[in-house]
């Protein structure tokens, strides 16, 4: 754990995004100056966290990737998103340098009445951590240890299927150090899973900004398609964006794309259909999570932003089940913890 005057601080920000030899020699340096405290013994933890006034609680532990299901029926861990193999794989150069795993991934699932009654059962006594960081979130952290407690939650975790909703590609690289060095630490990896009845996290949209590409061209492949297409101004337009529509601007001018489907997401529907029917571009693409970062990003004549509604949690679901992906960036499950609140060293446990 970070000592938590650390945890949202600018430097540990750095850190985690920064070079790898200098990643690995910071934090080093921070476990020999106590910046990093270790536990006592092995835990499974309680993490209670509080940001954009949503309040989220999971259970942190050492998910077991060693097994890997032969079929989709067998699946217990779903991820939804596709990754970049590149970006997995330098993550696991990065987990292996550092031998730390710097933050849990975040699982959605339902706990069901025997793993709820032991999370309330713990919060009723204090908690071994309870601050706010830089960052403004609360944390609270309670850690699990009673032989009886962890059998019982160790049941309960094992009937479980779980959506993952953050950290694509940290659980790939989880699975990418497993196969490297098979029957150690890399067998686990660290994740928080969320009971998504009780605490559960909020989905929103990721838009796009399309380089390379003009109004002209949405419009052209939205005729070819068959897809209505209207202009307006900004305000009129906004609202016209639902889930079986989407809306596109170029930081002047406004239009609205009827899809008409709706039990498909909307992101699918522009990767799968409109994108490829686009007579130029894109030859980039870049995701920002909100209307203004979307339109800011349009700096160019020849870019497009467009505006996505959110994909709903069932839909999400739906296409798991059916063992396919969304496009990379579809989602954005909020709040997510600050990192550092919970860290796990691979060291440690070799």
């Amino acid at each position: 754990m970070l000592r938590p005057r650390y945890v949202g601080a600018a430097t540990t920000a750095r850190l985690y995004g920064g070079p790898l030899r200098t990643a690995a020699d910071r934090l080093g340096q921070w476990q020999q100056r106590g910046r990093m405290i270790p536990d006592t013994a092995p835990a499974l933890y309680l993490h209670e966290y509080t940001a954009l006034g949503m309040t989220v609680r999971g259970l942190v532990g050492g998910l077991d990737v060693s097994r890997r299901a032969r079929e989709i029926s067998q699946r217990v861990i779903l991820p939804h998103e596709s990754v970049h193999l590149a970006q997995a794989d330098d993550l696991a150069d990065r987990m292996d340098a550092t031998a730390l795993n710097p933050a849990p991934i975040l699982l959605l699932g339902e706990y069901g009445a025997t793993l709820t009654a032991l999370v309330d059962a713990v919060q009723r006594r204090g908690p071994e951590r309870d601050f706010t960081d830089h960052a403004g979130q609360r944390h609270r952290v309670w850690a699990i240890r009673d032989t009886h407690r962890l059998s019982t939650a160790q049941a309960a975790l094992g009937s479980i299927r779980a959506l993952l909703a953050d950290g694509h590609h940290r659980y790939a690289a989880y699975l990418r150090l497993q196969a490297r060095r098979p029957g150690g630490a890399t067998d686990h990896g660290l994740a928080m899973l969320v009971d998504q009845e009780s605490t559960p996290l909020h989905l929103g949209p990721i838009h796009r900004v399309l380089h390379g590409t003009a109004l002209v061209d949405l419009r052209a492949a939205a005729a070819a398609l068959q897809i209505p297409y209207e202009t307006g101004g900004r305000h009129e337009t906004l609202e016209k964006l639902t889930a079986g529509a989407i809306v596109a601007t170029d930081g002047r001018n406004w239009a609205s794309l009827c899809l008409g489907e709706e039990r498909t997401a909307a992101v699918v529907q522009l990767h799968d259909n409109i994108l490829p029917a686009l007579p130029r571009g894109p030859r980039r693409i870049t995701y920002r999570h909100s209307l203004d970062e979307a339109v800011a990003g349009v700096r160019r004549p020849d870019a497009v932003a467009v505006v996505l509604p959110a994909p709903s949690l069932a839909q999400v679901w739906s296409i798991v089940d059916r063992g396919d992906l969304l496009p990379e960036k579809a989602t954005s499950f909020q709040p997510k913890p600050t990192p550092g609140v919970l860290i796990r060293s691979l060291r440690e446990e070799s």
